[in-house]
Parts: C-alpha cells; sequence; structure tokens
C-alpha cells in the first residue's frame, strides 16, 4: 500500500517546484491552491499533479475540505505545505507505516532550515505536529494560526524520520509579515483559553494521547510570565540553542519577538473586551 499526498499552496512559485520534485516516490500528489496570482499553478500543472482551487478559510478548513471532497487515489494521505520537503527516509517509513494501517494518524517532526542550515536545537526538535491520516478515521482541528489532530478513531503514533522545512524561503520581511498574522490568530486563541489554563494541567501531565499532552503545555506555557524572555533562555540556553551558532541566536530572537507580539496583542484583546481601549 502506497499513500497519496496533499500539498496546500498560495503564491508559492519560490517553493512549488522543489517540494514536487521532493514527491517523485509518490503516485498521487493533489495541490490544493488558493488562488495564487504568481507562477503556481504554471509549475504545478508542469507536472504530474493534479491542480484544485479554494478559496482559503483556515488551514484546518482546507485540509478538512480536501478529506471531504477529493478523491485520493490512497486510503492514506501525508499534509504538506509548499515550503515542506519529503525525504527518502520519510517516504520509505510512511509507506511502512500505511501498509501496516495500526493506527489512524501519525506525528511527523519537522528539520527546520534557517540562513542555509538546520536549525537543530533552539527549534525544539523534534517537534511533531498530525501529517499522515488515514481516511474517514481522524480529521484536523483549528486551533490558533494552524491545524492540530482533532481526532482519531485509532489513536496516533509517531514517525521516527522528519521532513525538511524551508521555513523562511521567501525571506525575514515575509516571514515577519506571515508572523504578524499568525500572532492575531494566536492571540485570540489565548483569550479564549484563559478559563482554561488549570483544566489543562491534568491532560499536560497524565494525557495518553501525545498530541493532547503536548497541546495541553501549550496552553499553560502560554500563560509563563515574562513569556518572549524565557523562550528566548529556554531556546538559547535551556536546549543549547548557542550551539545552533549566530543562526541560532538569530532564529531564538525571531521566536522571542514573535511571542512578544502575541503578548501585546493578548493584552489589547483584554483591554477591548474590558471596554478600556487601546
Amino acid at each position: 500500500m502506497s499513500y497519496s499526498t496533499l500539498v496546500l499552496t498560495k503564491n508559492e512559485s519560490v517553493n512549488i517546484g522543489r517540494c514536487l520534485e521532493s514527491l517523485a516516490s509518490c503516485d498521487d500528489i493533489v495541490v490544493l491552491d488558493s488562488f495564487s496570482d504568481d507562477a503556481t499553478e504554471t509549475i504545478v500543472k508542469n507536472t504530474a499533479a493534479r491542480f484544485l482551487q479554494r478559496a482559503f478559510d483556515t488551514f484546518a478548513g482546507q485540509r478538512n475540505w480536501a478529506i471531504d471532497n477529493v478523491v485520493f487515489k490512497h486510503r492514506w494521505v501525508l499534509h504538506l505545505d509548499a515550503d515542506e520537503c519529503l525525504t527518502p527516509q520519510l517516504h520509505a517509513e510512511l509507506s511502512r507505516l500505511a501498509n501496516a494501517d495500526e493506527k489512524s494518524a501519525y506525528m511527523l517532526a519537522n528539520r527546520v532550515i534557517f540562513m542555509g542550515r538546520w536549525i537543530r536545537r533552539c527549534t525544539m526538535y523534534p517537534y511533531y505536529q498530525a501529517r499522515f491520516l488515514r481516511l474517514g478515521e481522524s480529521r484536523f482541528k483549528q486551533v490558533g494560526h494552524g491545524q492540530h489532530l482533532d481526532h482519531a478513531t485509532r489513536g496516533t503514533g509517531i514517525a521516527l524520520e522528519p521532513y525538511t522545512h524551508y521555513n523562511f524561503s521567501k525571506g525575514i520581511a515575509d516571514w515577519v509579515a506571515r508572523h504578524n498574522r499568525y500572532s492575531d490568530d494566536e492571540a485570540r486563541r489565548i483569550t479564549r483559553d484563559d478559563r482554561a489554563f488549570f483544566a489543562s494541567l491534568p491532560a499536560a501531565i497524565f494525557a495518553r494521547d501525545a498530541g493532547e499532552k503536548q497541546q495541553a503545555r501549550k496552553r499553560l506555557a502560554d500563560h509563563l510570565p515574562f513569556r518572549p524572555l524565557v523562550r528566548f533562555l529556554y531556546l538559547y540556553v535551556w536546549k543549547w540553542g548557542f550551539l545552533d551558532g549566530r543562526g541560532g541566536f538569530d532564529y531564538c530572537m525571531l521566536m522571542a519577538f514573535y511571542d512578544y507580539l502575541i503578548r501585546l496583542k493578548v493584552i489589547e484583546h483584554r483591554q477591548q473586551e474590558m471596554g478600556c481601549g487601546s
């Protein structure tokens, strides 16, 4: 048994060629595009991949729409973004997992490429996300700016091999612009989750499902005092990010900056809810 692949795109002419090239071993590739106005469509249509379009709502919405409406060749689907690439080692592992068919979803880790090299330590590698799902048994839900596993009928597993993530392939300015948007979603999520802080404690310690435990711990970490400074010290010192060289320092600074944006917007949201203005 093999598997299909779904790739989400929006103006990804810089990335989509590399992504599709890495998927050469996959015999069923579907690109779901959000009406790009660059060369993305032309690049995809010059390959064997199928090209579909749907107006973007959320990452979970796009992926769930594909799960419900696309006729995939295989029962297992790998979910990628255009700036992510499959490796031969991961392809071999996913083929084995699809053939074994023991779970309903698998968590995958990514190797973040920054300044031309893999930043291993301060990217919290391996940080797992649900990316390999069996049709009819698992779906996504939107949490903050990204998607997480909604349910998995037969539980979740973990794949050992990572995929490669070129998160900064469009430059720092694009990264900052995207994370400015993402910080809006994260601030709204944190504000909504204010009352769920204490309810997350048991799940963070005792949850058996890896995805549930990870999300509970994230909700707890969201409420740490001095979070931007804590995050920088955690990544750069505790996670040994200083061993990642200059790239590690710059990456940690960007993560602290992102957290700082979120904290400011959380304060803004709370003031607005209290009618205090800005």
